[in-house]
């Protein structure tokens, strides 16, 4: 974090600089959110790797696999941590032919994604099918991953992603909570809506219950 500070901010930032944001400028407080929001979104990267060729082994086998991480450096990470639980195979014996970022299209409209996943407990491993809607699939697996956090109390590492799927026809939802969208009429109404007051005609304090519509 100080690095981050002392490449962003001033040059040689002293304990008390970078305890009040109110004191920076805006141009400072812009990096500081892009720092921030580049750090903190998934990308979806695709690792190709293989062992190193020797003369026991010259044509090694070509692995390839779909990593969701924050950056190109936490997706080789990861992709060395299956290998070496799948394959046994150490970042010091293997080497990383291709490495890309995928960028999904955006779209207008909200789809249905299916992630089957894997993440490890205070009490074991457990597996898992979640659906999710989303404009995109890096939405979905943001989603997933925040809901896991939240509910589960589950980390980042703690979590395998099996298998990701858009589920393009209705019958293949399972979940309620995304099947209650799927409806063409489909309407958001509004319950209850409390009827405003102009400021200068209420007080502080009010001393009759407010009127509810209907």
């Amino acid at each position: 974090f100080r690095a981050f500070v002392r490449a962003f901010l001033v040059p040689q930032p002293s304990p008390t600089t970078y305890q009040k944001m109110s004191t920076y400028s805006e141009e400072q407080k812009s990096r500081i959110r892009a720092f921030y929001d580049a750090n903190n979104t998934l990308r979806h990267y695709v690792v190709v790797g293989r062992p190193r060729p020797s003369a026991k082994n010259p044509i090694p086998t070509i692995y390839k696999m779909q990593i969701f991480a924050r950056n190109d450096v936490v997706a080789k990470s990861r992709f060395w941590y299956f290998m070496a639980r799948m394959k046994k195979l150490k970042r010091a014996n293997g080497e990383i032919l291709h490495l890309e970022e995928i960028t999904e299209k955006t779209y207008e409209k909200a789809r249905n994604f299916a992630v089957w996943l894997r993440f490890t407990s205070k009490s074991g491993i457990h597996n898992m099918y979640k659906e999710y809607r989303a404009v995109s699939l890096i939405d979905a697996i943001n989603n997933m991953y925040n809901e896991m956090a939240s509910q589960h109390k589950a980390k980042y590492f703690s979590i395998q992603i099996i298998k990701t799927a858009e589920l393009t026809d209705d019958e293949q939802v399972k979940r309620p909570y995304v099947r209650q969208f799927l409806d063409d009429d489909v309407k958001f109404p509004i319950v209850r809506n409390r009827i405003q007051k102009d400021r200068q005609d209420t007080g502080l304090f009010a001393f009759e219950q407010p009127v509810l519509k209907d």
